[in-house]
């Protein structure tokens, strides 16, 4: 793609390749595995000498074990930079034209070796087995309110079978989860629920989205709007839906980018609120509702008298 003359968007930030992006960052990788597919780093974010930092080169999604953190280019650019959105924006605008810098497409590795590591579906179906439903009970999760809205998503990668709760998106790919797996298969897209009415509440990932649920039995599905992002950095491709909304509900995770996609939209208008101090001292919406849960069993088990 050819972005001389153009200055960086969050979209165009996104579709960035991360190795090089790390390359001009003055990053090299320490080891190349599973067919030239995993690299590995020391750290950009972080001090340490053994390398604990991955790029996958089939996803272009990187990931710090030494963090337990991460996500797309936007993600990394926020936590290697420290700043809000905009500032990110102006850094990279300053400090690199747009065509030093090549999209995913441009750097992907050959089709033998994303077949052989692409993630297939093979059958949807209710949520039937049992350590599914055991992993919505340790999420604080009743299996009702997942059965609204995920199903049952048998896959396939690498030759090996698995199995998860999947929760699709717009574009008919689908983020999978289990006690084990974290997984998602192309293409990856928003999930946008409902239509038309005044208020819309934007969650980063689905078990939040049943969280808030699980917290609210008894408003009508049917009364607000919700966006589901799916990951923090894909904000600016819910922008379109939540500009028809009259306000704006905010449910994003309390870390880095999260915080930052907060302050980016609140600069957007009085429309967009924040409801994360709800879950202030916690990672995100979900985090808060199994340690709500958690509290009263702790100290009845300590036997302290409950208010």
């Amino acid at each position: 793609m050819d972005m001389t003359n153009e200055l960086f968007t969050l979209s165009r930030v996104r579709e960035l390749d991360l190795a090089y992006l790390l390359g001009m960052l003055d990053c090299e990788p320490v080891a190349r595995k599973k067919n030239d597919t995993d690299w590995w780093y020391l750290s950009p974010l972080r001090n340490e000498r053994t390398a604990s930092f991955h790029i996958d080169r089939i996803s272009n999604e990187w990931y710090d074990f030494g963090l337990a953190a991460g996500g797309n280019p936007v993600d990394l650019l926020l936590r290697y930079y420290g700043c809000s959105i905009p500032e990110m924006l102006e850094r990279l605008n300053t400090s690199f034209s747009p065509h030093q810098l090549y999209t995913f497409e441009d750097g992907k590795p050959d089709e033998n070796a994303r077949e052989k590591h692409k993630l297939l579906v093979q059958s949807v179906r209710p949520i039937y087995a049992y350590p599914l439903k055991a992993y919505l009970h340790e999420r604080s999760i009743p299996v009702s309110v997942a059965d609204q809205f995920c199903k049952e998503v048998s896959y396939e990668v690498g030759g090996r079978s698995y199995y998860g709760i999947g929760f699709q998106n717009d574009a008919g790919g689908w983020e999978i989860r289990n006690k084990n797996f974290k997984q998602s298969s192309s293409p990856k897209d928003i999930t946008c629920l409902g239509a038309g009415k005044g208020t819309v509440h934007v969650f980063e990932g689905f078990m939040d989205l049943l969280s808030w649920r699980t917290l609210n039995p008894h408003v009508d599905p049917r009364s607000v709007d919700v966006v589901v992002l799916n990951g923090a950095g894909l904000f600016d491709r819910a922008l379109l839906f939540l500009d028809q909304h009259d306000a704006v509900h905010l449910w994003l995770d309390r870390d880095v980018t999260g915080l930052a996609y907060r302050d980016y939209a609140l600069a957007k208008g009085k429309k967009y609120v924040d409801e994360s101090g709800l879950y202030e001292q916690h990672k995100d919406l979900n985090d808060w509702l199994r340690c709500k849960g958690e509290v009263p069993r702790l100290r009845k088990s300590a036997g302290l008298h409950l208010v």
